[in-house]
């Protein structure tokens, strides 16, 4: 007989939360200074103009307006436009 019972390993592990990851902002909407754009582990998306990136890769925006995405280089990267709040 054995000793110590057998402990399933799939049950043990806990359940986390998730990061909350991936696009708050898409293109055409309004952002505010200092609102984020795209939360991202590593460089998915690039920063354009108007726009700043974290320690963690979030991407921000420095101005009031509008969010634009494009492509550049077979890049996605995200721009905004200055002054364009409806």
């Amino acid at each position: 007989m054995s000793k110590v019972k057998a402990g399933g390993s799939a049950r043990q592990h806990s359940q986390r939360p998730g990061k909350r990851l991936g696009v708050k902002l898409f293109g055409g909407q309004t952002i505010k200074t200092g609102q984020i754009i795209v939360r991202q582990k590593g460089t998915k998306y690039r920063a354009g103009k108007n726009v700043r990136v974290g320690r963690d890769y979030t991407i921000f925006s420095m101005v009031d307006g509008l969010v634009k995405f494009s492509k550049k280089w077979g890049r996605t990267v995200v721009n905004v436009q200055p002054g364009s709040d409806k």
